[in-house]
């Protein structure tokens, strides 16, 4: 095993970031050549290793390599652009001239003046078919896409140069796809009646203001709980990602001591205090110099994917994870992070009109997921980026970082997207609806033993579940004394029987 790992030859990404030395974010495919064996590969945690026989080696060009990643280990952005700037601009020229209408060659040409903003020395096409710039077999890509006549290109890329996702289409997204989720909402919703419908509407615009607070271990005060729910509501009616737009859902949600009247200007991370004096740092955020151009960047790509016919969940995740990860404010992130998840789906008519969903809920019970979808890009990221804090816990980040959130694999967050959306619609929406129906039930059956007030049916309900379905003889004395032995028994008998159904 020793002896095959000297034998191998990295090839492709690998290739480049060794010969170039360059500081980037791994890409989620490694490749290598091997002098013998045939082609196999490795995955371990999301990541795959490829290691081909002899006659795949490329060359020895960085051209040859480049052609090969993007043969075999897809389109990664960040790396390129940290390659363009490492290389010579006119061996790049060379390798494109020596095979001037190849469409890997030209899809290079397309990316090299796009990620650097600087023209190669090579004449415009004038013939030849245009070419999709990322396969969208392979990948998520807008459509119909813009013309670029010089390199007979369709740019179908979800962004531009200041902010540019990319997501791989995976089986798993692939299968996720395949179902109808606004039919899969409406199903669910047509098995109650509309009046539990519209009671419910309450009950879960609570939950998901409070599941998304309680995620920060946030306990917002009644005025705070009452803004975030009319932010709520408002989701489905308005496009809320625009910079002003942004800042007043910031202000509405956050302490007002704590309200930006614009990005923030000071360096932010997330972490904690380990000793005294010590942080143990999860994620370190954009440079403040960097927010307004990424910032000017998603919002950007929010256009081109809303017009560009790219999935409702794909769109969200892309939007919604790319906003917590440029982290524009000083407080209000997450909470605005899952409020566009919201906006998002609702707009592009992935849930129904008047339906709130608790997506925030489903990342609460399911907190190891709701990690791992921010960790997939963070780990990584805090392995890479240099940063200095001083004893009062004040972080000064040097040199040039604002790439690596430029061009972001959000393939991991898409995914996770869509578990929790599942996870909302089968658990979080369904459970909400039984248990007020059963709620319904209860009440009328303790209604049937005896008429007393809704507020004393409502509590006695309450006291009862908290109880395990009984309810104890203290709670009895100091609130329903008027019950006899027999009422008493009913109504819990009545409880337990509608909660276990």
């Amino acid at each position: 095993m020793a002896l095959e790992a000297i034998q191998n030859r990295a090839a492709g990404y690998a290739f480049l970031i060794e010969q170039c030395r360059l500081n980037v974010l791994p890409n989620w495919h490694t490749s290598s050549v091997s002098p013998i064996g045939t082609l196999r590969s490795t995955i371990q945690g999301g990541l795959v290793e490829s290691v081909y026989p002899q006659s795949y080696w490329p060359g020895d060009r960085i051209g040859d390599h480049l052609e090969f990643a993007l043969k075999y280990d897809g389109t990664n952005l960040g790396i390129l652009s940290a390659l363009f700037e490492a290389v010579v601009l006119e061996d790049i020229a060379d390798w494109i001239r020596s095979k001037p209408t190849g469409k890997y060659a030209r899809r290079i040409w397309f990316l090299y003046e796009f990620l650097t903003e600087r023209k190669l020395p090579l004449p415009d096409l004038t013939k030849g078919n245009y070419i999709e710039l990322l396969d969208a077999n392979r990948y998520y890509t807008a459509v119909p896409g813009q013309r670029a006549q010089r390199q007979r290109i369709i740019n179908n890329l979800l962004g531009s140069q200041d902010f540019c996702p990319v997501i791989r289409r995976t089986e798993k997204l692939a299968a996720m796809e395949e179902i109808d989720l606004r039919k899969r909402c409406e199903d669910v919703a047509a098995a109650y009646p509309p009046e539990l419908l519209r009671r419910a509407l309450s009950y879960l615009y609570s939950k998901e203001t409070k599941s998304s607070f309680e995620i920060e271990h946030i306990r917002p005060g009644a005025s705070r709980t009452e803004k975030f729910i009319g932010l709520l509501e408002m989701a489905e009616r308005r496009d809320f990602c625009e910079k002003p737009l942004l800042i007043e859902v910031q202000n509405r949600i956050v302490d007002p001591r704590f309200q930006d009247s614009e990005y923030r200007a000071t360096q932010n991370y997330v972490g904690q205090a380990i000793s005294y004096q010590r942080q143990l740092v999860h994620y370190v955020c954009p440079k403040p110099e960097d927010i307004s151009e990424l910032m000017n960047g998603l919002i950007t790509a929010h256009g081109i994917m809303k017009e560009g016919a790219l999935p409702a969940v794909i769109h969200a995740a892309a939007i919604s994870y790319g906003f917590v990860f440029l982290h524009p404010f000083e407080d209000g992130n997450g909470r605005i992070h899952r409020f566009l998840i919201h906006n998002i789906l609702s707009l592009r008519g992935a849930i129904p009109k008047g339906l709130m969903f608790p997506v925030s809920a489903a990342m609460l019970k399911n907190p190891a997921l709701y990690d791992y979808s921010l960790e997939a890009f963070s780990i990584p990221l805090v392995r890479l980026v240099e940063y200095d804090l001083d004893e009062l816990g004040r972080m000064t980040v040097p040199g040039e970082t604002d790439r690596w959130y430029r061009y972001i694999d959000m393939t991991a967050q898409a995914e996770a997207l869509y578990d929790f959306v599942g996870l909302t619609i089968e658990h979080e929406l369904v459970e909400e609806l039984d248990f007020l129906a059963s709620y319904d039930k209860a009440k009328q059956a303790i209604r049937e033993i005896v008429d007393m007030p809704d507020r004393l049916i409502d509590l006695f309900i309450q006291l009862c579940l908290q109880g395990g379905g009984r309810l104890s003889a203290k709670k009895r004395e100091s609130h329903f004394s008027f019950l006899t032995d027999e009422e008493w028994s009913r109504m819990e008998d009545a409880v337990r029987t509608e909660y276990k159904r």
